[in-house]
């Protein structure tokens, strides 16, 4: 087992539990077959990387899905981009239910974010090791 900081550790170990929360918040989305994978796999990864045995490929796959998704969700008719200049930037957590396309896809946007920038960090920590 990988000697990893103990800060490390448990971040990962938290993060771990956020994705598999996440993961289950997706259950009522309209489309959770495509959001529950995502979170659970960033949860898998995140125990993975906890543990001390770095998924370093399996986080590059995701890395690279999540951003390309993101840049799709960004450049979408109504997407972040479109959020951003024609709806000016419209409260994103006004109600919890996302019946304004725009809304919806930023709120997946942002997941993505965390999602690449968690396993970012991860990928990078464990080259410098």
């Amino acid at each position: 087992m990988d000697k990893k900081p103990a800060r490390g550790r448990l971040a990962n170990l938290v993060f771990t539990g956020l994705f598999l929360l996440f993961a289950a918040l997706q259950y009522n989305d309209p489309d959770p077959w495509r959001w529950i994978p995502i979170y659970a796999l960033a949860a898998l990864l995140c125990y993975r990387y906890a543990t001390g045995e770095p998924p370093q490929a399996g986080a590059i796959l995701l890395m690279l899905f999540c951003a390309g998704y993101g840049v799709y969700l960004f450049m979408e008719t109504d997407g972040v981009f479109s959020w951003a200049t024609e709806h000016h930037a419209e409260n994103l957590v006004q109600t919890m239910k996302a019946t304004k396309p725009w809304i919806e896809n930023t709120r997946e946007f942002g997941g993505l974010i965390i999602v690449v920038v968690v396993l970012g960090l991860n990928y990078h920590s464990a080259r410098k090791a």
